[in-house]
This record gives C-alpha cells, structure tokens and sequence, in this order.
C-alpha cells in the first residue's frame, strides 16, 4: 500500500494542506496531484460524483504524491470501504454527532483488530492482489486516516469524547453547515465559529489529535496554523475558475467589448 503523505506529516506535527476539486476530469486531479498538495478533497456527499468516477480520479492522481480524502454523506459506512478500496488514504465524515458515530466511522474504515472493515484485495490499495496479506492489513490499519468533522453546534457538545476516540486522527469545524445551523449563515468571522474552534482545538490537543477548518484565504492558512492548527483546506478548482473567468470578463469589459447579460443560471 502506498504511504500516506498526510499521516507521516501528521506523525510529525507538521501542518498538512490540502484543495477541494470538484471538477470530474482527471487531468485536474493529475495535474493537482503533480504540484504537491498533502491531499485532495474528494466530495461524494453533495457533489453527484460516482463510485466509478471516483476510482477514475484517485487512479489519475497516483502520478503525483497527494493523498486522497474521500467523503461520503452521513451513515454511508459501506461506501467508505469502496473508497478505501479505490486508494483513498483519508476518509472526512460529516455531521458527527457523536462519540459513538466515530467509533463507527473507525469500525468500518479500520481491517481488525481496530476495526471490522471487509477485506477484498483485488484493488488498486493493496495493489491488485499483488501484497502480502498481513503486511497489507497492517500497512492499511497505519497509513489510513480519518477526519471527524463537527457541523453541528449539538455535536460540539460532545466534542472532548469524540477527540477521544481511538482511530480518529483530525478533529474539523464545517463552518458553512455550523454557520446555519447556529443562525449566522455564512458569518466566518462570528465570535460562534472563533469559539467553536477554541473548543475543537482544546480537546483535540487534550487527546493528541490534530485539528483545523477549511480557509478562504493563505491569511487565514497562516492564522490557523499560528493557532495550532495542523489540517486546513484552502483553495477550490471550481472557485478558482469562477475568479478567472470574472476577471477576464472584467478586463475585456474595461476595453470595451459587450458581454451578454450575467446569469446566475
């Protein structure tokens, strides 16, 4: 099995980044990969990617080095083992709720005896059948990681329990589903999400756990990482194209060239 970028900079203490694609061509996840991010952020919660898709885009990026961070929807516990299968290192759950929905989530991303995920083989993680298979149980059990992600300001309640669940590697603040839930949609800067942060980073640090949030901006990278942050995601290809594609209309507009009207739709 390939070793996890994530997990040995983690191992370290060193901070990890990583970008979100949500493009589906796997010249972007190549290219991604290529220029040396720690991972990528594959979305298979909101976004309509396929399993298949997925094997498709993980295969593209082992050119490069980045891990992949795979994240079903809430309760998808058979996916997660496809998504190992297909050569993600790390497995981002939303919407925890609780110490025990963590255990889950380590239960069924985990080969015994931390856990009772299926074994197949026949995948590009061990590879193709091609491993030794202890070594391959044992190399799988030590390079997967797994991001607990804490959405809801309920769940922040129990967050010292989830940090101390053992399996969990990343303790993460969803900002935009914790902005909406605690009635300050979109308000990153609330004193909420500040202190929400405070609160993850404090249990995090009591049980040896990494934490972090996702990040507008390399201002704000550098701010977590001063906080202690080890984790953050800053940057996005779909709003990375959208910024492009603005300017450039901007920039023609201002010589004069007639743009139809924008829409949102």
């Amino acid at each position: 099995m390939r070793k996890s970028l994530v997990k040995a900079k983690l191992r370290r203490r060193e901070p990890c980044l990583g970008v979100a694609l949500h493009l589906t061509d796997p010249t972007v996840y190549e290219l991604a990969s290529l220029v040396g991010f720690d991972y990528i952020w594959m979305d298979l919660e909101h976004h309509a990617t396929s399993a298949e898709t997925a094997w498709s885009l993980m295969r593209a990026a082992r050119v490069g080095q980045a891990d992949i961070m795979a994240r079903p929807a809430k309760g998808e516990f058979m996916r997660m083992g496809r998504l190992l299968e297909a050569g993600a290192h790390g497995i981002l759950y939303p919407r925890c709720d609780s110490a025990d929905e963590a255990r889950e989530v380590v239960r069924w991303s985990k080969f015994g005896p931390l856990g009772t995920r299926g074994f197949d083989g026949g995948n590009p993680d061990m590879p193709y059948c091609r491993g030794d298979f202890a070594d391959y149980i044992r190399e799988a059990n030590e390079e997967t990681w797994i991001v607990i992600q804490i959405e809801d300001p309920k769940a922040l309640e129990h967050v010292d329990e989830i940090a101390a669940v053992e399996g969990v590697d990343v303790i993460m603040l969803g900002p935009a589903d914790f902005s909406i839930l605690a009635g300050i949609p979109g308000q990153f800067q609330h004193p909420l999400i500040d202190e929400a942060l405070k609160k993850i980073a404090a249990a995090a640090d009591r049980h040896g756990k990494a934490w972090g949030t996702t990040a507008g901006t390399p201002a704000r990278v550098k701010e977590l990482i001063d906080r202690g942050a080890l984790w953050t995601t800053c940057g996005c290809d779909l709003i990375w194209l959208k910024n492009g594609l603005e300017q450039a209309r901007r920039d023609m507009e201002s010589l004069g060239v007639r743009f139809a009207p924008s829409r949102n739709a």
